[in-house]
């Protein structure tokens, strides 16, 4: 049996981005089994390209992943594993993830998780910069019943 994962991040500069992919490349070449994985970014909250521009780091990461594809409530039912990814801010998931988990909430589709591994990953730009708190927003997949979490937390 192929083993289907979603690495679901959000990332403005590119830190998540890379978690997700190190994700990706660690399943296919250490899996037991086959593996199926899938990196999907949550969108941008609609900011003006103004302040996309401004950023060139930012500017830079969404020129290079504008073909990476955005993840779907659809993802969710494909997938039978997760790991979520998103930068730490103040001690939060990002509100572009948060974002997609309150639409999933909104369409009904809580029990999406149910029976399935759930992990999650987080970055943060300065030692007390919200990492530590922000490891426990894996709880957030895990209030669906059924849903397993899986991981540690990092230092």
């Amino acid at each position: 049996m192929t083993v289907k994962l979603a690495v679901i991040y959000y990332s403005s500069t590119g830190t998540n981005y890379r978690l997700a992919q190190w994700a990706r490349e660690g399943v296919v070449s250490s899996a037991v089994q086959p593996a199926e994985v899938r990196v999907l970014k949550v969108p941008e909250l609609a900011p003006p390209q103004q302040a996309i521009d401004s950023n060139p780091a930012w500017k830079r990461h969404a020129e290079e992943t504008r073909d990476v594809p955005v993840a779907t409530l659809a993802d969710l039912d494909w997938a039978d594993a997760y790991i979520f990814s998103s930068p730490s801010r103040y001690g939060q998931m990002a509100s572009q993830l948060k974002q997609f988990w309150i639409r999933r909430a909104v369409c009904g589709r809580g029990g999406q998780l149910a029976h399935k591994v759930v992990s999650a990953m987080t970055s943060a730009q300065t030692r007390m910069g919200g990492a530590k708190k922000a490891r426990f927003f894996p709880s957030m997949p895990r209030c669906t019943p059924g849903g397993c979490h899986c991981g540690r937390a990092g230092r």
